[in-house]
């Protein structure tokens, strides 16, 4: 889809030739306005360069000999012409045009045919809810948009209805002011991420993200069901934007099953680098049996481990009274209770191959792939009492002391005691409001072990795939900040609510292990909806009236529209008249121009949009923001 702003600019410059690029009938003349292009007609080359838009849209400054010039893509320009004049007469059309083409037209434009694929810059950029499935033929609305409309779409967006929640305020204060508060944020979540990229680049220590695993399953709450490359473009576009909120020593955690975890794998290479993959955690989440005959029962899921840099370093997890059973103190070791350790080296070291004599005087070979320690150490620690024979003095035992273990270094496999199951998740969530409302959510126990290698006491803990709000209820017990996002409207109902009570001191999950006593705050705000609040009520009509009305709305009220298509024009034609209503909101949620789902917080600027916003949400935009954003 094409920059609507470009388009109609454009089209302003080329009517200051009077007839020369439109017809009588103030039809655009297409080949001819090419025509010129390519001849670089000095004129129009001139008026077009002249506006700042399109300059600043389609020229590209390089180095030539130490001089820097100016190039004009002019190919790139041209792409808004290949489209033909259909858009003011049939409402059937507005897809983007992908198929054979040669020298960058179309076959009906040219002799010369290959296969092409001519739109090049793709973002996924639409929404959660199962109804984006039935916009277009490929869920979430797959659309490939040019490099202007990108930036429009991820320019930062205005904040409403902030509110703060804490202990003296449980219903809620509207704010006016953001202190580095915890942060909840309902809207579209890659939107929403580079709304907030400014303010939390590089701060964020630990990302957990429990995405749609894409499994086709109609029972999520929210839309699970793309294409295998769709789902890829999908989260590309937000570990893109996840991988600079991270700080250098940061990491990000991701949950999914078998559907797409080996494909996302290598997307996580490209994306975070190789070398920063960390580890795969295989998770059992479940005990029971799936019963199916011709397939295997899955029992776990896989949790991928990404750095951000080097820098990243993993934190011990604390000792148990399991973990220390086996340390005991049989010969009264002033260094207190030991245990034995493997003193054979796992890979053959022909350094460490060496004859060690006993006290006796008998000899003991090496193993085959030598010691585990030099000949050095072996005597600095058998001085010290750290080494010992057995009594017939035929073994080695190497002992490995209690008092020196901080904590037990993480494993790669995670059973239902150490991280809980979807069945301690479902009941977590029940015991709060009655039901389980998620299929799949995922327990206290599991996000409270990732919380606790991942971050420390006051670091900020990240998840934008939010849902019931389990990574920040434990952050919050963990004394960790955190920021959520969730475009569902649950997450009034739910996440907030679970919030709540966590604040008041509910005593599901860790609460018990770690003590928590209530406490804590955060802020919610959503993003200003713009053509997403005619979205949803065009989704919501339940009669062709209804969705008149909202139509008429819309056009009164300014929506943005694709620039392809005359509305007015669809809505008297007889075809479009004579659909049934699920096929005429199908048709309106189309032509919704979705890089204007949100009012951008330049739109402050307007005053008809502060118009619509309450003064405390004025005051929380430039205090989220600063001023010197404006």
């Amino acid at each position: 889809m094409i920059d609507s702003k470009v388009m109609e600019t454009t089209k302003s410059i080329l009517k200051d030739f009077g007839n020369t690029y439109f017809s009588d009938k103030g039809t655009l003349k297409r080949n001819k306005v090419i025509e010129d292009l390519d001849a670089y007609t000095p004129m129009l080359m001139k008026a077009l360069l002249a506006n700042q838009l399109i300059h600043d849209t389609y020229t590209e400054s390089i180095v030539i000999d130490d001089k820097s010039v100016e190039l004009f893509k002019l190919n790139q320009f041209i792409e808004m012409f290949t489209y033909k004049e259909y858009w003011q007469d049939s409402y059937t059309k507005f897809e983007n045009k992908i198929g054979l083409t040669a020298g960058g037209k179309f076959i009906d434009e040219t002799a010369d045919v290959v296969l092409d694929f001519p739109f090049k810059d793709s973002v996924l950029k639409a929404g959660m809810t199962k109804e984006d499935q039935k916009d277009i033929d490929e869920p979430f609305l797959h659309e490939t948009i040019a490099k202007a409309e990108i930036d429009q779409l991820l320019e930062p967006k205005i904040f409403v209805n902030a509110t703060k929640y804490d202990q003296e305020n449980l219903a809620g204060a509207s704010t006016d002011s953001f202190n580095d508060d915890n942060l909840i944020i309902k809207g579209n979540n890659l939107i929403t991420l580079h709304s907030i990229v400014k303010k939390y680049k590089s701060k964020v220590k630990t990302i957990f993200m429990d995405p749609p695993y894409n499994t086709g399953n109609d029972g999520f709450n929210y839309n699970d069901h793309f294409s295998h490359s769709a789902w890829l473009t999908f989260m590309k576009n937000r570990l893109s934007i996840a991988r600079d909120l991270l700080n250098d020593n940061g990491s990000i955690w991701i949950t999914l099953d078998s559907m797409e975890i080996h494909y996302f794998k290598i997307l996580c290479d490209a994306v975070f680098g190789r070398d920063n993959f960390v580890s795969e955690v295989i998770w059992i989440n479940n005990k029971q049996s799936k019963g199916y005959a011709d397939k295997i029962s899955m029992h776990h899921n896989t949790i991928l481990i990404y750095r951000k840099s080097e820098q990243f370093s993993l934190n011990l997890l604390p000792r148990t009274e399991e973990d220390n059973k086996n340390y005991k103190n049989p010969d009264n070791d002033k260094n207190g209770a030991w245990r034995p350790s493997d003193v054979r080296n796992s890979l053959f070291r022909p350094n460490l191959q060496y004859k060690i004599k006993t006290p006796s005087g008998n000899i003991i070979s090496n193993p085959d792939n030598g010691w585990r320690f030099s000949k050095e150490t072996f005597e600095r620690e058998l001085s010290e009492g750290k080494i010992k024979f057995s009594d017939d003095e035929t073994r080695i035992i190497r002992k490995i002391y209690l008092k020196d273990q901080e904590g037990r270094v993480v494993e790669s496999v995670w059973d239902t005691l150490q991280a809980g199951t979807t069945r301690d998740a479902n009941s977590e969530i029940k015991s709060l409001f009655g039901n389980s409302i998620f299929l799949t959510p995922k327990p206290e126990k599991l996000l409270s072990r990732i919380i606790s290698i991942g971050s420390n006491e006051n670091d900020i803990v990240m998840d934008f795939f939010m849902g019931s709000a389990t990574t920040q209820a434990v952050a919050m017990k963990m004394n960790r900040r955190f920021i959520g996002i969730e475009q569902m409207d649950y997450i009034k109902t739910v996440s907030v609510e679970r919030l709540k009570k966590v604040i008041a001191g509910e005593q599901g999950g860790i609460s018990k292990d770690v003590n928590w006593q209530g406490g804590g705050s955060f802020v919610y705000a959503e993003l200003m909806e713009k053509n997403q609040g005619y979205l949803k009520d065009v989704q919501q009509a339940e009669t062709t009236k209804q969705l008149e009305d909202v139509v008429h709305r819309m056009i009164e009220g300014g929506a943005d529209f694709d620039f392809r298509v005359d509305v007015e024009k669809v809505l008297q034609d007889p075809e479009y008249q004579a659909m049934a209503l699920a096929d005429k909101k199908q048709l309106i949620v189309k032509v919704i121009d979705k890089n204007q789902l949100y009012y951008a917080y330049s739109d402050m600027d307007d005053h008809n949009v502060q118009e619509m916003m309450a003064d405390s949400d004025i005051a929380f935009n430039k205090s989220f923001y600063g001023e010197r954003d404006l």
